[in-house]
C-alpha cells in the first residue's frame, strides 16, 4: 500500500518553506502537555495533540477499523502506539494529513483540528520511546577508514570483516536521552602514549559522532531472521543520534571486547520520529559494494535516504560554527542490510528496539562526521567563527545535529538533536 502524501499537497495551516515540519511529513514523538504526556504530531510550528483528538472523535474511523485501544494516544512512550503495525499508524498520519489539508474545507473539522494544536514552545518533548535494546553499527566506510589509517596506517585501515558484514555492538539503553538533555563529562581510565600507567579522571577527548536511528516497528521471536528485503517492514522511523564518546577512555579499553564506558555515558535522539514513508521520495541506491556479500545480505532494491545532516558547535557564549556536512546516503551498509545481519542468528527484536548507523562520514574533511576524524585525533585544531579553536568538546559547549530530506521543492525533515555539555562531578 502506498503510504506517501503528494507532494503538491498543501496544508490551510502555515508552513514555512524551510519547515522540517511539512504536510508531507507527519513524523510522530511524545509531548508533555501541561502537565500530561500525549503521542504526538506537529506540521509547521504547531503540534497536534492525537490524545485531543480521539477524545474529540476526529480518529473515530481508523480506530474502529483497526480496533485501536485508545488509550495508546495518552501513552508516555510510542511502543504501543508502533506496535499497532504500520497499516494502523500509517492510517492515523493520513488521517491527519487529510484533516491538515486545505482541500478539506469542512469547516467543523477544521475547527475541531484547530483545537488540538498546542504551540511548539508550550510542549516539553520527552523521549520518544522505550528503548529495549540498542545496538551501535560501524556502518561509514569513509568513516571506518579514517579511523583505521589513525590507529593502524593505510595499509591495515579496514579490518578483513569490514567489507563482508555490517560490524556491530550492543549498547547501553538507559543512558539515551532526548534532545536538549545536558551531557556531564564522563571520567574513566586513560593511558596517555607519555605515561607508564594509566590515569583516572575526566575525559580529555570529548567527542560526537554524527548518527542516524531507525526504530524496530515489528517483532520476532527467537530463531527468527529478517529477510533484507523484508526488513523496512520491520522499521517504524528514524530518528538523529548522537552517540557521545570519550575516545581516551575508549582507546584505553576497547581491546579486545570493543567499546564500554567510553560510549555508555549518553546517546542523544531527536524527539520526533519520521516514518519510513515519509522519506520514500528520497529514497536512493547505496554504494557499490565489492566484494559481493555474502547471498543473505545481498540487497536488490535501494535501501538508502538521501538525508543531508549538519552538525553545529555552539560556545558557551553563543557563537555557533558548522563542523560538518554529511549525507545518510554515505553509509557503505544499509538498515535493512543491519537488521538483516542482526537477526541472522536468530536473535529476536521488539517493538521499540533502537539500531544506530555509526559515524556517518563522508569522501572529504568537511563531512567527516566527528571530532576525532575533523581535528585528525587532534592533530589539526577546528577553528572557530570567535576565533577559538576545537580539538575535541569542551564543557559548555552545545553539539546540535539536524538533518533533513529536500528534492523538487518537497522538505521533510527531523527538527535536531542537541545536548550541552556539563562538567564532571
Amino acid at each position: 500500500m502506498d503510504f506517501t502524501i503528494a507532494a503538491d499537497r498543501r496544508s490551510w495551516v502555515s508552513v514555512a518553506h524551510d519547515s522540517d515540519f511539512s504536510l508531507q511529513n507527519i513524523p510522530f514523538g511524545i509531548g508533555s502537555i501541561h502537565g500530561r504526556t500525549a503521542v504526538v504530531s506537529i506540521i509547521g510550528t504547531s503540534v497536534v495533540d492525537l490524545s485531543a483528538m480521539e477524545q474529540l472523535g476526529l480518529l473515530e474511523e481508523v480506530i474502529e477499523h483497526f480496533t485501536i485501544d485508545r488509550t495508546v494516544f495518552a501513552a508516555s512512550a510510542l511502543n504501543p502506539f508502533i506496535a499497532l503495525g504500520k497499516a494502523a499508524t500509517q492510517a492515523v498520519r493520513l488521517r491527519i494529513a487529510a484533516l491538515l489539508d486545505e482541500a478539506n474545507e469542512a469547516g467543523d473539522e477544521r475547527a475541531k483540528m484547530a483545537s488540538c494544536f498546542v504551540p511548539q514552545r508550550e510542549v516539553s518533548m520527552i523521549m520518544p520511546i522505550q528503548v529495549g535494546d540498542y545496538t551501535d553499527f560501524y556502518s561509514s566506510r569513509e568513516h571506518a577508514t579514517n579511523v583505521g589509517i589513525m590507529f593502524r596506517g593505510k595499509d591495515n585501515a579496514l579490518m578483513p570483516n569490514w567489507l563482508h558484514i555490517p560490524i556491530g555492538y550492543h549498547g547501553r539503553a538507559g543512558s539515551i536521552v532526548v534532545s536538549g538533555t545536558s551531557i556531564r563529562r564522563p571520567k574513566g581510565q586513560m593511558k596517555p602514549p607519555t605515561a607508564d600507567s594509566p590515569l583516572f579522571g575526566p575525559t580529555r577527548q570529548l567527542d560526537f559522532e554524527l548518527e542516524m536511528a531507525f526504530v524496530v516497528g515489528k517483532n520476532t521471536s527467537p530463531g527468527d531472521s529478517v529477510e533484507v528485503e523484508a526488513a523496512e517492514e520491520y522499521i517504524f522511523g528514524m530518528l538523529l543520534f548522537n552517540d557521545w564518546s570519550a575516545r581516551d577512555i575508549q582507546a584505553w579499553e576497547y581491546q579486545p571486547l570493543g567499546p564500554f564506558l567510553g560510549k555508555n555515558f549518553g546517546s542523544t535522539v531527536s524527539p520526533w520520529v519520521v516514518t519510513l514513508e515519509a522519506l520514500e521520495p528520497f529514497r536512493e541506491a547505496g554504494p557499490a559494494q565489492e566484494p559481493l556479500p555474502l547471498p543473505y545480505l545481498q540487497q536488490q532494491s535501494a535501501h538508502h535516504f538521501d538525508i543531508g545532516l549538519t552538525v553545529d558547535l555552539i560556545t558557551e557564549q553563543g557563537t555557533l560554527t558548522t563542523l560538518c556536512e554529511s549525507n545518510h546516503k554515505y553509509l557503505y551498509w544499509s538498515m535493512a542490510q543491519q537488521l538483516a545481519h542482526h537477526t541472522v542468528n536468530g536473535c529476536n527484536i521488539r517493538v521499540g528496539d533502537l539500531m544506530a548507523s555509526g559515524t556517518i562520514s563522508g569522501p572529504d574533511p568537511g563531512s567527516f562526521g566527528s571530532m576525532l576524524e575533523l581535528s585528525w585525533r587532534g592533530e589539526r585544531p577546528i577553528k572557530l567563527l570567535d576565533g577559538q579553536s576545537r580539538t575535541f568538546i569542551q564543557d559548555g559547549d552545545t553539539i546540535r545535529l539536524r538533518g533533513w530530506s529536500s528534492r523538487d521543492g518537497l522538505r521533510v525533515g527531523f527538527g535536531e538533536a542537541s545536548g550541552l555539555v556539563l562538567p564532571a562531578y
